[in-house]
């Protein structure tokens, strides 16, 4: 699975995708992460990808024409693509699904998640900034708007990151047994481990006993009533 990311801050992903599981996933090519900066697609010296709303208001808005531009050059990156080699359709492109990141887009759940790792398509994530992108773009591209919480961020860089691990988790073989995955298991939102008496600032913290009964149905239950 290949992630396509459109930012204007590429190096805001090094650390996050050099560690842990996302490193070994792209280190054993369960997926690819490339970036496109917008301002590699400009017609201007500056590389200007900003400018002041219609309407007025405060901050700036994202040009559309760069980021077009960032995607038909995915499309067009695609050897065999709808209607014939090298030739790139923006709105029928069934290779891809496009993703922006809005405060009022859907919300992006662990169901979610699992359902894009099946589809096998490869994934554009737009990561807007200052105070949005062109509204023509999500019509153009028939991009889905997706929420990671009720907030406002400064970017898309963070709900992209967060996509991609969470979606990642879900390959198959990337964390190894399939038991790994949580989401899979009877989850808790309480967990121990050693030592069983935990002594802090000289008062003791027990495990539940249930936890060390060895009986594993009270456990299963117990774990039932903490979802």
């Amino acid at each position: 699975m290949t992630f396509n990311i459109i930012t204007i801050f590429p190096e805001m992903f090094s650390s996050y995708l050099h560690e842990s599981i996302l490193a070994r996933a792209i280190k054993e090519q369960k997926i690819k992460v490339k970036f496109l900066n917008p301002r590699d697609f400009t017609r201007d010296k500056h590389r200007k990808v900003d400018l002041k709303p219609y309407g007025g208001g405060p901050g700036m808005v994202m040009m559309a024409e760069p980021i077009l531009l960032a995607v038909s050059k995915i499309f067009s990156s695609r050897k065999m693509l709808p209607g014939g080699e090298g030739k790139s359709h923006l709105t029928t492109n069934k290779n891809f699904k496009i993703v922006i990141f809005s405060p009022g887009g859907k919300p992006f759940t662990n169901q979610v998640a699992a359902k894009l790792a099946k589809s096998k398509q490869d994934l554009i994530l737009i990561a807007g900034r200052y105070e949005g992108i062109d509204g023509r773009v999500k019509k153009i591209l028939k991009a889905e708007e997706y929420s990671v919480g009720p907030y406002v961020l400064t970017g898309g860089e963070l709900p992209a990151m967060i996509m991609i691990d969470a979606i990642t988790r879900q390959l198959p073989g990337v964390l190894g047994k399939d038991e790994s995955v949580e989401e899979k298991r009877v989850a808790s939102h309480e967990v121990y481990t050693r030592p069983e008496v935990l002594v802090w600032k000289n008062k003791k913290y027990k495990v539940p006993k249930v936890l060390v009964s060895g009986d594993h149905k009270k456990i299963t239950l117990w774990r039932e009533k903490r979802k």
